[in-house]
């Protein structure tokens, strides 16, 4: 039987076909994927995600015409060969998926720009020499050891290459045959040296190398700081490199003692015997088994400053949370939680989409998980289109994180549901100008370990951000449903910065 998307499709002959999310997944456990999808021949961009799709069948090579294929979050372990057959293709994301290996006939799409094979399980990369026009490749999230086979001068063009999470221990002297590349994130890898022929790579506007093993001591401070160009400017001067060239000298000196001079900031960290808790409940842990929180005194907002404050959270969110694929930080107002806490306990558990109730943030009307992740789909697709683009952009590009989800996780105060990581938080406790203390909270399906790493990089910002002499945070405690310690933050061990100008105080 012929799917009615598909019939439509084949009577129109039209050039865009998107078929996902559960309704999809019911029908290929039903009667498989219905292959007259690859009858269409006039389609140029095919979207088939968020299912439980793990094969494609030969019939995938009769799309001649496809310039973007959009196949992630599925459970594909391999890529059928004829993929690679299709010569028109432009954009190929394979996210989210459980693949192994990517074949080398890769190398026959000539014309692909874009590549997408983060979160997966690649070990290795094949020879992308050929791919000359690629310009954006993400293999974040991965168990890549090595990236030599994409660092050759034939990717003259490429501009963005993300290798975040993966188990990198070297970066390849010819990295500085990228002579095009602007955005390079090497984030939670094993690197302990950064060659001097990083710097040839004279576009470069961002670099991350955060969470890895740097054995130069002042060359991580910079890193910690996130400023690529001292990170440039110091690499340049005191990384070893095997070929010359001629740069303007720097004092980079100058940057690594700014310490000494800037403003000093306190951290004082309390605890209260009394102080909030959180239970968490035995079912959340094979849903999002991670969470951490603290409260965040002294905080002052304008109307400027809050909307920067916003900002500040959405870098996060781009930047050690990647996208909130390792974790997703969610910001309350303390005196909203207080006005409906009962002994100071707070709930994280997780529940049946349709049972999960929440007003989510921005909107008005209590919506069921079930309903709000409905309806992001279709305002998520609406928007696409609208916009002619082949991603999804802002809040609707995170939701292939429940995908396949029996259960959604929560945070809740007695029975109000204030926070549906990742997606959103509650309007009851949303924070605004007026909030002067900020229940921080972050979640992650990845480690705990995560949440401390994301919330030691919230409060070194906090701090920073609101210029206060002295910023106060308040340890909370996770237990169990007996009541038993399962983690604490802040704990003996967080908030250990290498900067000077930041004093931890623990009261």
């Amino acid at each position: 039987m012929v799917w009615e998307e598909v019939q439509i499709a084949l009577s129109e002959k039209r050039r865009e076909l998107v078929l996902t999310g559960s309704g999809i997944t019911e029908r290929i456990k039903k009667s498989g994927l219905d292959t007259n999808i690859f009858n269409v021949t006039t389609l140029n961009y095919l979207n088939i995600s968020e299912t439980i799709l793990e094969n494609l069948p030969d019939d995938v090579g009769n799309l001649l015409n496809l310039q973007t294929l959009v196949l992630h979050t599925n459970k594909l372990s391999k890529i059928n060969e004829n993929v690679f057959k299709l010569d028109k293709l432009k954009m190929l994301d394979l996210s989210n998926n459980v693949i192994l290996e990517i074949s080398e006939a890769i190398s026959n799409l000539t014309h692909l720009t874009t590549l997408n094979l983060s979160m997966n399980k690649l070990e290795n990369l094949p020879d992308l020499a050929k791919n000359v026009k690629l310009s954006s490749l993400d293999v974040s999230n991965n168990k890549l050891k090595c990236f030599k086979s994409v660092c050759c001068k034939e990717l003259g063009l490429l501009s963005e290459l993300k290798l975040h999470g993966n188990q990198i221990e070297v970066i390849p002297n010819k990295i500085n045959g990228l002579i095009s590349l602007k955005n390079l994130d090497l984030s939670l890898n094993k690197i302990k040296i950064v060659p001097g022929e990083i710097i040839d790579c004279n576009k470069i506007k961002e670099i991350q190398l955060k969470s890895n093993p740097i054995s130069d001591r002042r060359l991580q401070k910079l890193i910690d700081q996130c400023r690529t160009k001292q990170i440039l400017d110091y690499v340049k001067q005191h990384s070893e490199r095997t070929l010359e060239v001629n740069v303007e000298e720097k004092n980079v000196e100058e940057v690594l003692e700014e310490d000494d001079n800037r403003k000093k900031y306190k951290i004082v960290i309390k605890h209260f015997n009394d102080g909030i808790k959180i239970v968490s409940e035995e079912k959340v842990r094979n849903v999002r088994g991670y969470i951490l929180c603290c409260i965040v005194h002294n905080v002052e907002f304008t109307p400027e400053s809050f909307r920067k404050f916003i900002q500040l959270q959405n870098k996060l969110h781009q930047g050690i949370c990647d996208q909130r694929n390792n974790a997703t930080i969610a910001t309350h107002d303390l005196t909203l939680i207080n006005q409906q806490i009962t002994n100071n306990t707070l709930i994280y558990s997780s529940c049946p989409s349709k049972d999960l109730k929440i007003i989510p943030l921005n909107r008005k009307s209590l919506m069921t998980g079930k309903e709000l992740f409905e309806k992001l789909q279709a305002e998520a697709e609406t928007l696409r289109k609208e916009k002619k683009r082949n991603n999804y952009s802002g809040i609707h590009k995170y939701l292939y994180l429940l995908k396949g989800k029996p259960e959604y996780p929560f945070l809740k105060v007695n029975e109000t549901i204030i926070s549906f990581p990742p997606i959103t938080n509650s309007e009851t406790t949303k924070i605004s100008v007026k909030t002067t203390a900020i229940f921080l909270e972050v979640t992650s399906n990845k480690s705990l370990q995560m949440c401390c790493d994301v919330l030691d990089d919230c409060i070194k910002e906090f701090v920073q951000f609101f210029e206060l002499n002295s910023l106060t945070v308040e340890q909370v405690k996770i237990v169990d449903v007996e009541g038993n310690l399962k983690s604490v933050y802040p704990s003996r061990t967080d908030l250990k910065f290498s900067e000077s100008f930041i004093e931890v105080v623990r009261d």
